[in-house]
């Protein structure tokens, strides 16, 4: 990066940082409070209040948000009569999954082979610090040149829809000219990007029961129908034999017509083991970007531990549906819905609950907003030229935050490059690209300021 005074202040306050989202980071943060106590959740609101109100941030505020999580707001002004831009980052993380298969622990943040790891470093703690540097670096060198707003939300992971709802009900709140959105990634390490499209998510429950209760295999199998196959049976209608979605009613033939991905560096990205065959047709970029995708991403049936040889009388699963920009999610879920209860086998009594979603979206990339970020991102990146991407992940409010102020741009950037794993075993984060979009979102608001 070259010598220039922001840069040279953020490089000067990153330990600092790499202390602050040590303690973020051990929180464990995780807004499924039948798994993990309220309490961690809370502190890390309180934390982030804290550091807000530190930074001089007035009108701060732990929200009770109608899915019963705390998401925290804080307003910075800046001069008279200047744009207001809100920054947006979550708190909330994934569950660790089995911490056991963490090479250290997941809610202790440690630097290894050059980047720092820990649950929430990259997705998306690691987003507010983000943050907290730009602005740090913009007031050491002159001030910052706009009205700022920061929401960090604490329930993005699960889809509940606490902050949309209270943003729908408190319209004026986050109100602003320019929203950015810090929960993105770069298409890959040291490739500013910015990302312009998401996938929306519908998540269906479902359960299936065939027999009053289990019974013996030998006594009664080959003729009593199994809950847990006819279940089996019902998920595997919801591929093509080449892997691919098959949703009845679903349009699969959408494509991407920005930055290509190719396959060997998804292969590479996705860590595909040697000699197994990736799922779907046509281009990747089509595939994760812009068409609907199915994932089976939980099952209730007896584990192996402990099983006995019974023939099961009801299975359960949790299915989610990604779904592309242009897409209803609500049409969509509906539609999956209805394909599950039709492909159930045997006669199987099967119920189906949408139990979460969220709106796909895509952004306009003719504003102001996008012209001051690839300024900002050629030098932060230098050499190199800001790309647009797809992301196939889901971040619901940006949609609401759209409907709510349909005159605002809205920018996605942040620190989940591939390489980060975010949502697996070993998430990190690298500390160079948080160095780099720091200084990129400073150089940002000085060039939107003065657009």
């Amino acid at each position: 990066m070259p010598s220039h005074p922001l840069a040279e202040t953020v490089a000067s306050l990153l330990p600092r940082a790499k202390a602050e989202l040590a303690e973020l980071v051990a929180f464990r943060s995780v807004a499924d409070f039948s798994q993990f106590p309220r309490s961690e959740s809370e502190a890390a609101a309180g934390w982030v209040a804290d550091a807000l109100r530190a930074e001089g941030f007035t009108d701060v505020a732990v929200l009770d948000t109608p899915d019963g999580t705390q998401s925290v707001y804080g307003f910075l002004p800046g001069p008279e009569g200047a744009k207001t831009v809100l920054l947006y980052a979550h708190y909330d993380v994934q569950p660790p999954l089995d911490e056991a298969g963490w090479s250290t622990p997941p809610f202790e943040l440690t630097e290894r082979d050059g980047r720092w790891y820990g649950r929430g470093t990259a997705d998306c703690k690691g987003g507010f610090i983000m943050h907290l540097l730009a602005l740090r670096a913009l007031k050491a060198n002159g001030g910052v040149p706009v009205n700022v707003k920061v929401v960090v939300e604490g329930s993005e992971e699960q889809g509940t829809g606490g902050l949309e709802r209270y943003a729908e009900q408190h319209p004026e709140l986050l109100a602003a000219d320019t929203i950015v959105i810090g929960d993105a990634g770069n298409f890959r390490l040291g490739l500013p990007t910015v990302t312009t499209s998401l996938r929306g998510l519908a998540i269906v429950r479902v359960r299936v029961d065939t027999l009053a209760g289990n019974l013996h295999s030998g006594q009664f199998g080959g003729a009593a129908p199994d809950a847990l196959a006819a279940l089996i049976r019902t998920l595997d209608s919801l591929r093509a034999e080449d892997g691919s979605t098959t949703v009845d009613g679903l349009d699969t033939t959408a494509r991407w017509d920005g930055l290509e991905y190719p396959e060997e560096q998804f292969r590479a990205d996705a860590k595909v083991l040697d000699g197994v065959g990736l799922t779907g047709e046509g281009p990747i970029a089509d595939r994760v970007w812009v068409r609907p995708a199915v994932t089976v991403i939980g099952i209730d049936c007896p584990p192996v531990v402990g099983a006995t040889p019974s023939v099961q009388s009801s299975a359960g699963a949790l299915v989610s549906l990604r779904v592309p920009p242009g897409m209803d999610v609500a049409e969509a879920g509906k539609l999956l819905q209805s394909h599950i209860e039709a492909h159930t086998p045997w006669g199987a009594r099967v119920t189906t609950e949408l139990v979460g979603q969220g709106q796909p979206f895509r952004a306009d990339t003719s504003s102001p907003a996008y012209r001051a970020m690839a300024e900002a991102m050629a030098v932060a990146y230098p050499g190199e030229t800001m790309q647009y991407a797809g992301q196939g992940g889901t971040i619901p409010l940006c949609n609401t935050l759209a409907a709510l102020y349909p005159r605002a741009e809205i920018l996605l950037i942040g620190l989940s490059e591939p390489e980060a794993q975010i949502h697996a075993v070993d998430e990190s984060v690298s500390p160079e690209e948080l160095e780099r979009l720091s200084v990129a979102e400073a150089l940002f608001l000085r060039n939107y300021a003065a657009s």
